[in-house]
């Protein structure tokens, strides 16, 4: 059901204070923003807290990044712009700083290593960036080459940034990369985590195409690459290719039955 911008606006509202409740932003930092359609873009408006905002305090831009209504200015309208640029599906993101998961990213630790099967099956692979200080690179710099990939991307010092078909979608994306982060501090804590084989990876990677989630190789090639030993095995597909894989498999499944 389509809604209306009034609803959009309260989701966003909605789910800025969840981000500032918990602690994931600080001050006026973060911004989240929902595509209304091909011309307008909603986004949360620069200087004023995600937890203290008032539906009508939101400012739409258009694809350009100008200002077509709202009292203030938007914040971050570059990022958002980025995002709808080279992810056609996503209609919603959000910059946060989750405090576990911004660790490891600071710590330059990728979280990637040993997804378990639920995030694997649901999210696929946590891209991770380094900043450079000597360059002083802006944040949609470090993404854009990760951005087309990838629904959730850490980066050093920058935090993270999650997209969705959807606001909640880019939330629950955002909520299972702080949840994963905790998990894989106690086991960093305990020993390490524990690599799936490769069988098992491909398993998870399968459950992920099945459930109709966004297909990539940037997946399939992030898995390869640290499942064998030593991670000598590495492959890659186009996305054509591995659209093709799908519907061949579909086709052979409903073959069988």
């Amino acid at each position: 059901m389509v809604k209306t911008e009034r609803e959009y606006r309260q989701d966003i509202v909605d789910i800025g204070r969840q981000v500032s409740q918990r602690g994931w932003v600080a001050a006026c930092g973060g911004s989240i923003s929902i595509r209304l359609d091909g011309e307008r873009i909603l986004v949360t408006p620069a200087g004023v807290s995600l937890g203290m905002m008032h539906a009508d305090d939101l400012v739409v831009v258009d694809r350009q990044g100008g200002k077509v209504s709202g009292r203030g200015e938007p914040a971050e309208v570059a990022l958002h712009l980025a995002v709808y640029r080279l992810r056609g599906g996503s209609r919603a993101a959000i910059h946060a700083w989750p405090p576990v998961a911004a660790g490891y990213a600071a710590a330059g630790k990728p979280l990637a290593d040993a997804l378990p099967a639920d995030v694997t099956a649901g999210l696929g692979c946590v891209a991770a960036a380094g900043a450079d200080p000597a360059r002083g690179s802006a944040l949609v710099e470090l993404l854009l080459p990760l951005l087309p990939a990838h629904e959730a991307l850490l980066v050093a010092g920058q935090g993270a940034v999650c997209c969705g078909e959807d606001v909640c979608q880019a939330w629950f994306r955002l909520e299972t990369i702080e949840h994963f982060a905790r998990v894989r501090l106690v086991e960093d804590l305990l020993g390490g985590p524990r690599v799936p084989e490769r069988a098992e990876a491909d398993t998870l990677l399968d459950s992920r195409l099945w459930s109709a989630a966004v297909s990539r190789p940037a997946v399939a090639t992030r898995l390869a690459a640290g499942t064998e030993a030593g991670g000598e095995e590495r492959f890659t597909v186009t996305r054509s290719e591995l659209i093709a894989m799908v519907d061949e498999a579909l086709r052979a499944r409903s073959a069988a039955g």
